[in-house]
């Protein structure tokens, strides 16, 4: 059960993460936000980074095998690398349609699901 909350709250971080480094990109479009200047971006990215670590930060600590987790260091940040990533690309698919997968996406997707194996294979 700790090990699947830590995964829902690393992916919902995730999409935090994701939308305050990236969601910024998205602002030319919106009319509130065309005159703003570069450090109110900032801030309001800081202001959405902020719910990322209030869900990080415990998905952490529930995950990690010292605060009885299923999880070792080295796998809670692998499990971070590929949600980061599968985060990722249904943002970028979906908010940024100019955007697309190749092949050689889904060729280093497949590599990082083998290095989650090999990582988690004991």
């Amino acid at each position: 059960m700790k090990g699947l909350i830590t995964i829902i709250m690393l992916t919902l971080s995730n999409a935090f993460m994701t939308f305050a480094w990236y969601g910024h990109l998205r602002f030319k479009d919106m009319k509130w936000s065309q005159s703003l200047p570069l450090f109110t971006i900032i801030l309001i990215s800081w202001g959405i980074a902020f719910f990322e670590y209030v869900l990080q930060v415990p998905a952490n600590r529930i995950g990690y095998k010292a605060y009885g987790g299923p999880f070792s260091l080295v796998e809670l940040k692998v499990l971070q690398e590929v949600i980061t990533l599968t985060v990722f690309v249904i943002f970028s698919l979906l908010l940024f349609k100019t955007e697309t997968f190749r092949m050689n996406h889904l060729v280093g997707f497949v590599f990082l699901i083998l290095a989650v194996y090999f990582i988690f294979k004991k």
